[in-house]
């Protein structure tokens, strides 16, 4: 079922997102954690793609685990800017094998110390996006950054690019992690002064330990809202007390997102079904599944 579909359903909607192992011998482990992550029975689970190569062979695999073994929606992650466009070509291709209709189309990280781009490489999302409407009938979604993209100079510029790839074909976006619901419902905001009117999902990440929120936050630039970083603050030293807490601010942000009309939530797992099972027990009596 295309993604697209789903989000047109009145119902509340969670989703969740699966990476690939790092190597091949994980594979079985990671095809458990699927197993596991599909008993929560989310709308549709999605699977991530490494840059220059690094999980990207695993994508299609987890993808086709996902949705032909379990049963559950598979939106593949498809990164361009290490890949070249016969690369590309060849895992939409693999895609259309697996009956995947989903694509969640992504630049990636420019690599370090690497000319870019090539002339067979991709420069833009927007390119991607496009490229993939040609080869095939898929639902396509992209991501956007309420905070704003750390390469853009302004959050004006930043949503002109997120237009551009709406225009190119967008079915729906995913934001990146936030931790202040206010950020999203501006940036909602702003979006359709934008005229962008797709769907735009919140993507929200439990944290459960303070090592992983101090990363986070250096590479991405998040902004850590005094009550979250005093929770970080408290409980980081605690590994029991901090997940328990991550886990209970996770649940309120969403709590507060369908309360405030949003239908649709995606959650970064980080492949812990554990975390995410906890997360759809809180919402038992809000989340009813089919």
């Amino acid at each position: 079922m295309k993604i697209s579909e789903l989000l047109n359903r009145k119902k509340i909607g969670i989703s969740c997102e699966m990476f690939p192992p790092k190597f091949g011998r994980e594979l079985s482990n990671v095809k458990e954690t699927v197993r596991e992550m599909a008993r929560l029975q989310p709308v549709y689970m999605s699977v991530t793609y490494g840059a220059s190569g690094g999980t990207s062979e695993y994508t299609v695999d987890i993808a086709n685990e996902i949705q032909n073994v379990n049963h559950i929606p598979a939106l593949a992650h498809l990164t361009c800017v290490s890949s070249t466009r016969e690369k590309v070509q060849a895992v939409i291709e693999d895609l259309k094998r697996s009956h995947i209709e989903n694509i969640l189309a992504l630049r990636g990280d420019i690599p370090v110390n690497a000319d870019f781009p090539l002339p067979d490489q991709y420069r833009y999302a927007c390119q991607l996006i496009a490229d993939i409407k040609r080869q095939g009938d898929f639902c396509i979604g992209g991501a956007c950054y309420p905070e704003g993209h750390p390469e853009a100079a302004t959050g004006e510029e930043d949503l002109n690019y997120l237009k551009e790839k709406v225009d190119a074909g967008c079915d729906f976006l995913t934001t990146q992690m936030f931790f202040d619901n206010n950020i999203y419902y501006n940036f909602m905001f702003k979006a359709l002064k934008k005229n962008i009117h797709v769907p735009i999902i919140p993507g929200i990440m439990p944290v459960t330990n303070g090592a992983q929120i101090k990363k986070i936050i250096a590479l991405s630039g998040n902004m850590a809202p005094p009550r979250f970083k005093a929770i970080v603050d408290r409980f980081s030293n605690s590994p029991a007390a901090m997940r328990q807490a991550g886990i209970a601010y996770a649940t309120e942000q969403i709590i507060d997102l369908i309360a405030n009309g949003v239908n649709h939530v995606h959650i970064y797992t980080m492949n812990k079904p554990d975390v995410a099972g906890e997360i759809f027990a809180n919402l038992s009596a809000i989340y009813v599944r089919d």
